[in-house]
């Protein structure tokens, strides 16, 4: 498993091609023929990237052209931070997929990641020149459950890798809930995400069909001081209250650490497409917005603070006794005390642009990675659900479950630890 995952890029040296690969490792008549042809191509593609340094005038931005770590105990694209453009794909295994097969296509998905996140072009890539900006491309893979009954792996699939219990608030639509497979795509530049999505979908295909694809932005990079809390398209900062990453308390909260060992070093990502009412929303005054948030909107802080990373105080009271941050703010029902048992959102907006009469069709897909959903994640949503004042003006339409795996070294592939 670690002729093509060596860290080397050496086109001299006669490599795997894509085929056998894709076939299982089957023997063709003109199996040398092949590889000499794959090494060519990887070659001519790599003269195509060292043309392209100097043709290209932006090439050389230091911007354009950072890299985010591939290897590692833990996957990028979680700690990670956040970059300014995302693509979420989620796929359906094909019929027949077995323990065998899907081994196959996450070596050879781990491989595109590899090279693309730092700069180089996935074998047989059709457009090399795309990959030599990666602008801190991250690609990051997550578990559905049916994966686990594809592989025959279900004893060990955690109890909470399942579909979440039906909320009151909920109005899922079947094209943006489920997936067996799910591919994170993030960096700075929306090309960047544009080819990485293209060739991952591309080398995926004999093995999964496309679920849905849903895409988010963020502020442009370098548009604001890094760890800078975001707006989204409803105007308030979100995601004041994270984990820090690096922190003990980031690592009790985020990285999972149960008793299935092939899922330790990873983390659980429960993914939620949130439409924005934003017509009745609009049409709210600033008091109302902010006794709903619990939060002034000029610059995030709790109505009982003056900074935006002040402790709310949950207990003080107006003048005529009754609460300043409303029992049923968003604050308030989302509160969790223990920092180690919150959860980390990765915030992206989404925009489908503007129906004839001039309805915007925008909202949020809200990425919240834990260690544990069935004890971080449900309990808040459950809050949220029964009373949050937030929910006048969102609608979750779309939710879908992944078990993220551990990161690996240069001579592994992620997935190898339950797959293997």
């Amino acid at each position: 498993m670690s002729e093509r995952l060596n860290g080397t890029d050496d086109v001299s040296r006669p490599r795997l091609s894509r085929r056998a690969l894709l076939s299982g490792g089957a023997v063709v008549a003109a199996a040398a023929t092949s590889g000499a042809v794959v090494a060519r191509a990887s070659a001519d593609a790599d003269d195509t990237v060292t043309a392209g340094r100097t043709a290209d005038p932006d090439v050389n931005s230091p911007r354009a052209t950072a890299v985010e770590p591939f290897y590692g105990a833990h996957q990028a694209g979680v700690a990670t931070t956040p970059q300014a453009h995302a693509a979420f794909v989620a796929f359906d295994l094909r019929a027949g997929s077995d323990r065998e097969s899907v081994a196959r296509l996450m070596r050879v998905l781990t491989d595109d990641a590899r090279r693309i996140t730092q700069g180089q072009p996935a074998l047989a890539d059709t457009e090399p020149h795309l990959a030599v900006l990666p602008a801190r491309l991250t690609v990051t893979f997550g578990f559905g459950p049916g994966l686990f009954a594809a592989t025959k792996t279900s004893d060990q699939r955690p109890e909470f890798i399942a579909p979440l219990p039906a909320f009151g608030i909920d109005r899922l639509k079947k094209r943006w809930t489920g997936g067996d497979l799910l591919v994170q795509i993030c960096a700075d530049d929306p090309l960047t995400v544009t080819h990485a999505l293209r060739v991952l979908v591309k080398d995926a295909r004999s093995f999964a069909k496309v679920r849905w694809t849903q895409r988010g932005f963020r502020r442009a990079a370098h548009s604001q001081q890094p760890h800078t809390t975001q707006r989204n398209v409803m105007g308030q900062l979100d995601g004041t209250v994270n984990p820090v990453a690096g922190t003990p308390d980031f690592d009790r909260a985020v990285w999972f650490a149960g008793e299935q060992e092939w899922l330790r070093g990873g983390t659980t990502l429960v993914l939620r497409r949130i439409r924005a009412e934003m017509e009745t929303w609009d049409a709210a005054d600033t008091v109302a917005k902010e006794f709903t948030i619990g939060r002034r909107l000029t610059d995030g802080a709790p109505l009982t603070g003056a900074r935006e990373h002040d402790e709310p105080d949950f207990a003080r009271l107006t003048p005529a006794g009754l609460p300043v941050i409303s029992e049923y703010a968003h604050i308030r029902r989302a509160h969790v005390a223990d920092p180690g048992a919150r959860i980390l959102r990765r915030i992206y907006n989404y925009d489908e642009g503007v129906s004839p009469d001039g309805t915007a069709d925008t909202g949020l897909l809200f990425a919240s990675y834990q260690a544990d959903i069935a004890r971080q994640f449900i309990p808040v949503q459950e809050r949220l659900a029964e009373a949050d004042l937030l929910n006048e003006w969102t609608t979750p339409i779309g939710s879908a479950v992944f078990a993220i795996p551990p990161g690996c070294d240069p001579n592994g592939w992620i997935g190898e630890t339950l797959l293997s």
